[in-house]
């Protein structure tokens, strides 16, 4: 039996999602969804499925569904996620969100709590976690390989010179940094940041960021909107008491390094994956493969509640900044587009 797939927005990330579905076997688009009907023609000609113009009018068919991509965008890339997302869980139907979870995390708790409630899987694109490197790099920790963790170093950075709100380069981009972080160390405890605007930037551009785990591991982020693309999109290193790691571009190189010995073990393109943009076939494709064994709304891999999470600690980040201080993650609320 195929899980039955219908993506709401269907503009360049809906389109990607909608790819990956349709090379598939195991899945059928029945719907495509956009405010914009001439993206929705589109699509149905091309990715297959009915038309529809809003989520009400899709739900209101009774049109079978397994699963939906939200794949909206608006302010910070995350504003327009809360409604569609809510509409979907209250019938009962496993969501697919794009990141960031929402720019409001009031409206990513209120999301978070639905599915909670209605016991349906949410899942939300945090691709860069299912990477077979990431994942090998997982296991290495979960093994005991790297010893007890005391440190993760990550530098995310790309060229945007889009101007919108001033926190559009921490929302917008580093979910994804976030999410990496607490997939290898866990839940994060505390935070100090520290921030610039680019050259002839109006946004806080650049960023530097402490962090302190439950677990007693510390760390640190640097993220940038002005940084070259020949760069380098992503660098992570975990250090532990027995060998550290490096994990380079979410996929292209793997390296461990024993502490007490100069020999090491390098892997490239870990699982046949070259570069990036396979990710969201990854990603997209496990979740599928979780709905079709039957996976309990808790027990979602990059759920909604991983990216929340996620989102919390960039708001603390936030609030670090404007109130120069440390933040404790688990004390921030939000209020009227500004942190608490």
């Amino acid at each position: 039996m195929k899980i039955k797939v219908g993506i709401v927005g269907v503009g360049n990330i809906g389109s990607i999602h909608a790819a990956v579905y349709k090379e598939n076997p195991n899945v059928e688009i029945v719907a495509v969804c956009d405010i914009i009907q001439s993206k929705s023609d589109e699509a149905a000609k091309k990715f297959g499925g009915k038309a529809f113009y809003s989520v009400k009018e899709m739900l209101d068919s009774k049109i079978e569904l397994n699963l939906v991509s939200v794949c909206t965008k608006g302010e910070e890339n995350g504003s327009e996620h809360f409604t569609p997302t809510m509409e979907l869980l209250e019938a009962g139907i496993p969501v697919l969100g794009e990141k960031p979870i929402s720019n409001n995390i009031e409206e990513g708790k209120q999301m978070v709590e639905l599915a909670r409630k209605k016991r349906v899987p949410y899942a939300v694109n945090l691709n860069h976690r299912f990477t077979p490197a990431a994942e090998k790099a997982k296991s290495w920790l979960e093994s005991g390989r790297l010893g007890k963790t005391h440190m993760i170093n990550m530098r995310m950075w790309i060229n945007n010179p889009a101007e919108s709100s001033p926190w559009f380069h921490l929302r917008a981009l580093h979910p994804h940094s976030f999410d990496v972080i607490r997939y290898f160390c866990g839940d994060v405890k505390r935070v100090a940041a520290f921030m610039m605007k680019g050259e002839n930037r109006s946004i806080w551009s650049n960023t530097q960021i402490i962090l302190e785990f439950e677990n007693g591991a510390i760390g640190s982020l640097v993220g940038s909107y002005d940084a070259g693309a020949s760069y380098g999109l992503e660098l992570c290193e975990v250090v532990g008491s027995k060998g550290r790691f490096t994990l380079e571009d979410a996929c292209e190189q793997l390296t461990y390094f024993p502490r007490t010995s100069i020999e090491t073990e390098s892997y490239r393109h870990v699982g046949g994956m070259r570069e990036f943009t396979e990710t969201f076939k990854s990603r997209i494709n496990s979740f599928v493969d979780q709905l079709m064994a039957g996976v309990t709304y808790d027990q979602v891999n990059g759920s909604g509640e991983d990216a929340l999470k996620a989102q919390l600690i960039i708001e603390a980040a936030i609030q670090s900044w404007e109130t120069e201080s440390i933040v404790e993650v688990q004390d921030v609320t939000l209020i009227s587009g500004g942190v608490k």
